[in-house]
């Protein structure tokens, strides 16, 4: 019954070869009677509507677009960006919709990708992950005219829709928690302070510290790049500096700080405390447990 056509279906369902388009393509202004009547003989037959003549008819191609700003293997190697793309994919699933995967690493990488992905008649739309300061892909997408949604907060948010979690208020919470328990000494491994998440995180960390009345140290803040190694070499750095307790902007930072509290022999949370963000499964399957911020 593969080579059904829409007359066939309209011919067995007593309709117009438009009632049965109007059926396929989701058209509300189709009774809920004649609706059934026409699903239930494309459900008995086995029809599949021509996906390119579905998509020339409703102007639409149901496929969105997910740009990350990534190179194949930091994929695969920092877990919250499998975790972004499995919630893009479920959602996708539930409304029927497929899902494009799009890396783009490099400048060479953009130009290339762009024309695809901004082209009419490609995706339906696109979310891009908010990108380091200078790159100007998200502003590209803005510009083309083109639905996107920016997953995490812009530079520049005029006119842009985006989603993010309150990073700045989620770790001013993380590092008052630290304050309640005492801790006075405390240090914060950043993310990378060239993309906003960093940037907001370690203003979270700030305010929480000044509101103490107490002054910013320097010496108590490393950067790092949400990367494990990242975690365990700021956290070298700051151990001269005989920190209390860490704030580290996410789990994975803290785990390879906490790596190298343990290499130096000290104690956790004994000698130093952690707190984390992100909360990844991750940090409940340690051997010592890891407080942290959800997103």
């Amino acid at each position: 019954m593969s080579n059904l056509t829409l007359e066939d279906i309209a011919k067995q369902a007593g309709v117009s070869r438009s009632t049965v388009s109007r059926v396929v393509n989701d058209d509300p202004n189709v009774s809920d009677g004649v609706r059934t009547r026409v699903q239930q003989v494309i459900q008995t037959t086995g029809y599949h509507p021509h996906a390119a003549a579905r998509m020339l008819a409703s102007q639409r191609s149901s496929m969105i677009g997910l740009v990350l700003p990534l190179t194949v293997s930091s994929f695969f190697t920092d877990p919250y960006f499998p975790r972004l793309t499995q919630g893009v994919a479920q959602t996708c699933n539930q409304h029927n919709l497929t899902l494009g995967l799009f890396l783009v690493a490099t400048k060479e990488d953009e130009d290339l990708i762009f024309p695809s992905v901004s082209r009419k008649g490609l995706l339906d739309g696109i979310i891009v992950q908010t990108a380091q300061k200078g790159d100007r892909l998200i502003d590209r997408l803005i510009s083309s005219d083109f639905p996107v949604i920016v997953a995490g907060r812009p530079f520049s948010s005029n006119g842009v829709s985006y989603i993010d979690v309150n990073n700045t208020h989620a770790a001013h919470l993380a590092v008052n928690h630290l304050i309640r328990l005492g801790y006075r000494r405390i240090g914060t491994i950043t993310g990378s302070l060239n993309g906003t998440p960093g940037i907001d995180r370690l203003e979270g960390y700030q305010q929480a510290i000044t509101e103490q009345g107490w002054k910013i140290n320097q010496n108590l803040i490393v950067e790092g790049s949400f990367t494990e190694v990242s975690g365990y070499s700021a956290m070298k750095k700051l151990l001269p500096s005989k920190p209390e307790a860490i704030f580290a902007a996410s789990d994975i930072m803290a785990i390879g700080a906490m790596r190298a509290v343990r290499e130096a022999g000290l104690r956790i949370p004994a000698d130093i405390a952690f707190v984390g963000f992100d909360d990844l499964p991750i940090a409940s399957q340690l051997e010592i447990k890891l407080t942290t911020v959800r997103q």
